[in-house]
């Protein structure tokens, strides 16, 4: 079914700002509530839109499932990556050795209320990112997936 150009602009309007709100609950995962399963859903969220506003042959030349599984495979390795970082550096799996005083993520929290510092949390935040990345990813196959079902006849 072809959708109106009312729905493909709407959509080509509102996906830039869910996935910079996507991002923004990702990076944002360890000050606040959210982190990189939702903010990764959030994410998905806007490729499914895309995929509904236009046919599935020209959705798919946008959102392709070897990109998306390639995203996922990403996600979960720079997840093994970080929770494997510290027992090469002689520590415990999943240890935060970022944090504190470390280059990256390092900072100490501020004692009190004020401005939410992004560079604390150490290993949190990539943790975060990762497992958005691998959220997208794995939801976007699936939404592949079951949309591959309904490819119109030509």
């Amino acid at each position: 079914m072809q959708m109106s150009s009312i729905v493909k602009t709407t959509a080509d309007i509102l996906f830039p700002f869910i996935l910079i709100y996507g991002f923004y609950i990702i990076i944002h995962g360890h000050l606040t509530p959210g982190g990189g399963f939702q903010g990764g859903a959030i994410l998905a969220s806007g490729v499914l839109l895309l995929l509904l506003a236009y046919r599935y042959t020209e959705s798919t030349k946008i959102v392709r499932q070897v990109m998306m599984k390639t995203l996922e495979s990403t996600g979960l390795l720079l997840f093994i990556i970080a929770a494997l970082s510290a027992m090469m550096l002689g520590a415990g799996f999943f240890f935060n050795w970022l944090s504190p005083g470390g280059f990256i993520f390092g900072d100490i929290v501020a004692f009190g209320s004020g401005v939410a510092n992004l560079n604390t949390g150490g290993l949190i935040p990539i943790m975060n990112i990762a497992v958005g990345i691998e959220v997208v990813g794995a939801i976007s196959v699936i939404l592949l997936a079951l949309l591959s079902g309904i490819k119109e006849k030509i």
